[in-house]
């Protein structure tokens, strides 16, 4: 699943370099700490949340399939 979250937050930012990703997981619950370049956390937020929203809304069909919730916080640094 980490692949699959990094892939689409690398696919939305300018710097796709600088993305990192950091998953911990316990039990039936997997949360995934984003860490995107400068400038880059509107870009992965969208316009009044909705790309974030949509990211999260896939990891919730995701996690119905697999019996098990994904949480995503993006982390500012």
């Amino acid at each position: 699943m980490q692949e699959a979250v990094e892939k689409l937050i690398r696919a939305l930012v300018g710097d796709p370099d600088a993305v990192a990703i950091e998953e911990y997981a316990d039990g039936k619950n997997v949360r995934f700490e984003v860490r995107v370049g400068e400038g880059d956390m509107g870009r992965v937020i969208g316009r009044e949340g909705r790309t974030v929203k949509a990211i999260r809304n896939v990891f919730y069909a995701a996690g119905q399939k697999r019996g098990c919730r994904y949480f995503l916080d993006l982390v500012e640094d």
